[in-house]
């Protein structure tokens, strides 16, 4: 699957892109924001996330800025499935191209993705309490928080940290998502 936003394009990751994606996330202020990438993270934590197989409803895209040039790769989105069974939407923008917009245009792109062409009914996301930018981006396209925070642990910091979790009911009629795939 593809996407194209007004400044970004998402695409599939090819082995190719594995020093473009080490070189946005290998800062510890990106990777102690995630759930399952490793710090300190290394070349071969890119190559084998690139070279990972996916079931059909886990999406994984490699989020692009678009410019005069080449694209240049700053964040990955995506949807997968936790253990216990919900499909998560998850976001990560590289930290030199934070307060810019990106996290919140890729998350619209992928809701539209999970509406659209997967037709699922609802999608589930969580940040850590001590990202409450990331709260914010989810707000923005739609999900609701479900009240609830619990332990996720992250793979970054070495240990659980307080995640809030939220929902997005994604055949709400009216609801920013909703409304920003119709359009698209």
């Amino acid at each position: 699957m593809f996407a194209r936003t007004e400044r970004l394009l998402l695409r599939p990751g090819w082995i190719e892109d594995a020093p473009a994606l080490h070189r946005a996330i290998a800062e510890e202020a990106v990777v102690r924001n995630l759930a399952t990438a490793p710090w300190p993270y290394r070349m071969e934590h890119a190559e084998a996330f690139l070279a990972a197989e996916r079931r059909p409803r886990d999406v994984s895209l490699l989020v692009f800025r678009r410019t005069s040039g080449a694209p240049e790769l700053i964040g990955t989105a995506g949807l997968g499935r936790r253990p216990d069974g919900p499909i998560e939407l998850g976001y990560w923008i590289g930290r030199r191209w934070w307060n810019r917009g990106y996290a919140t245009e890729a998350a619209r792109a992928v809701v539209a993705i999970a509406r659209g062409s997967l037709r699922l009914p609802r999608l589930r996301a969580g940040h850590f309490l001590d990202n409450p930018a990331s709260g914010r981006v989810l707000e923005k396209v739609g999900f609701r928080p479900t009240g609830l925070v619990a332990p996720r642990f992250s793979a970054g910091r070495g240990e659980a940290a307080p995640c809030r979790l939220f929902e997005l009911e994604l055949a709400e009629e009216g609801c920013p998502a909703a409304m920003a795939a119709i359009a698209a």
